[in-house]
């Protein structure tokens, strides 16, 4: 099975993918950021786009991976990724469903005003580019294909991520730390994630 954390940049993704993966035995997180990374260093300057989401290659890699570890793996996978072009998400998620793959798609959606004071949380101020995409990201994510939202509003990533787990019929180990180490444990997520590049 594969999860996939859809939601804006700044909703929680990431922190979610890895609480999930941290209580689910058996688990693997998939960023499919790294292969436009990957582009983005190995493509000559004339081909590359704002966007790494529009290179078809992009598209056709990250479906390809997905569905070799899917096949490969005896695991969860679980891929946290913002997506909010139909178009692409048919060319990766509606394929892999196509091709028998059960993949679990989620939302985590918030208001604007709450996604900006997480990118500032994240010392991503207004002009970053998760802050330059967030009228995009909800404007998107309201189109019909991206049904399963959750509203992270008022949740801790801890409560998300049972929502998720209990909608997908997955078992979490129970969270035994203290609130210090949540934060502790959270902060280091973020600080990996940092991209400077």
């Amino acid at each position: 099975m594969i999860i996939w954390i859809n939601g804006a940049f700044g909703s929680g993704k990431t922190v979610t993918a890895y609480e999930l993966h941290r209580r689910i035995p058996n688990s693997f997180v998939y960023d499919p950021e790294n292969i436009g990374f990957f582009l983005n260093k190995n493509l000559p300057k004339k081909l590359l786009k704002g966007d790494f989401q529009d290179y078809r290659i992009w598209r056709e890699m990250n479906y390809t991976t997905l569905a070799y570890i899917a096949k490969e793996y005896d695991g969860i996978i679980i891929a946290p990724m913002t997506i909010v072009d139909p178009k692409y998400y048919e060319e990766i998620i509606g394929k892999l469903k196509s091709d028998g793959i059960l993949v679990k798609h989620y939302v985590l959606w918030a208001s604007k005003e709450t996604i900006q004071k997480r990118l500032r949380s994240r010392m991503d101020g207004k002009h970053s580019w998760g802050a330059q995409q967030i009228n995009r990201c909800i404007k998107g994510l309201s189109h019909d294909i991206f049904q399963e939202k959750i509203d992270t509003e008022h949740m801790t990533v801890e409560m998300v991520a049972e929502i998720i787990a209990g909608k997908a019929g997955v078992s979490l180990l129970p969270d035994e730390r203290s609130k210090f180490k949540r934060r502790w444990d959270r902060l280091k997520i973020q600080i990996k994630h940092i991209r400077l590049f």
